[in-house]
């Protein structure tokens, strides 16, 4: 049976209106050009799994996609791939082009899970050959990967942000095209993928959390000590053995006890001489630390300053007594 085309509704213009992915943004120009190369395409793909041009590689001659979609895999979901590739075989083909740097290889599009299932298997990958340039791969690769809503809200995120990192365009038409979002998710994605990396690392694909918990969290460490607070966390090896969903709740519980500190104050600078010039001094204080230095051409600087030093005691308590004056309002 042929598979369904992920990319139709992209460009039929006659489908009815809630049918067609709702973007905030005008497909034109370069952008729909892309899409209708990849519309193209998956019609063409549905041509071949009727048997037309499938062709069986080596999965060793298929490399990598260059833009990264999955933050790891499910284990289980994989073990479950594997089996019914084992049982029945490969119902669908992948989608790889020719590499465009090395001579006899390719490049996978999408189908990265089942071109691993078939080297695990030692047998061939059944695929589609396509010439496609980067931008109409990226636009496949993540409209697949739509279609098939197995991708957590993190992937599609860190995915996003590694497309614009490309700067194929300047309003990131080709993103919202390859994700079928609007700009405002896309905002919004951006800004969590932003999280440091030894965080996204540590959390993982993060299964079941969607797009308002994980920008609760990314508010949560715009303060720096909660930050600090969560590479702590997330470096700690007893929380990397807890399962995915359990170490994003720990940490985002954590995170809400930490109350962030608060900002200090800009250190106050001011300065002090004598009438006679003979020194000066510079004062410096912020709220927990008071600072004198003394400077003179002489030897003034250092004479005064162990003057200072040898009366603190005498000093200190003249403070106090005055101090002790005021607030007894005498």
């Amino acid at each position: 049976m042929a598979r369904k085309n992920p990319f139709a509704n992209l460009m039929d213009e006659g489908a009815p209106e809630a049918e067609r992915p709702a973007l905030d943004y005008t497909i034109k120009g370069a952008s729909r050009s892309i899409i209708s190369s990849i519309g193209e395409l998956a019609a063409q793909a549905d041509r071949l799994a009727e048997g037309e041009t499938i062709v069986d590689l080596d999965p060793d001659l298929v490399d990598a996609s260059f833009v990264q979609d999955r933050l790891e895999d499910d284990e289980v979901e994989f073990r479950e791939l594997v089996e019914a590739i084992r049982e029945r075989g490969q119902d669908s083909p992948i989608l790889v082009r020719p590499h465009p740097t090395a001579g006899g290889r390719y490049m996978v599009v999408f189908g990265r899970r089942r071109l691993k299932a078939a080297r695990l298997l030692g047998r061939k990958v059944r695929a589609v050959v396509k010439a496609l340039s980067d931008k109409d791969h990226v636009v496949a690769q993540g409209q697949e990967n739509s279609a098939r809503a197995n991708l957590t809200f993190i992937e599609r995120a860190v995915f996003a942000d590694a497309l614009c990192r490309l700067k194929y365009d300047g309003d990131n038409a080709v993103v919202l095209a390859a994700l079928s979002i609007d700009k405002a998710t896309l905002s919004k994605m951006l800004s969590v993928a932003s999280l440091p990396s030894e965080i996204l690392s540590a959390l993982g694909r993060a299964k079941g959390v969607g797009r308002d918990r994980w920008y609760e969290l990314k508010q949560l460490l715009e303060k720096p000590a909660r930050l600090e607070a969560a590479l702590d966390v997330v470096g700690d090896d007893g929380f990397r053995r807890l399962p995915g969903e359990e170490r994003f709740n720990a940490l985002i519980a954590r995170m809400k006890t930490t109350h962030a500190a608060k900002p200090r104050r800009a250190p106050e600078r001011r300065s002090w001489s004598p009438r006679d010039g003979a020194l000066a001094a510079e004062i410096i204080e912020d709220g927990r630390k008071f600072t004198l230095a003394l400077k003179a051409r002489s030897g003034e600087a250092t004479a005064f300053g162990a003057f200072l030093s040898a009366n603190l005691d005498r000093f200190y308590e003249a403070f106090r007594q005055e101090n002790s004056s005021n607030e007894n309002g005498e």
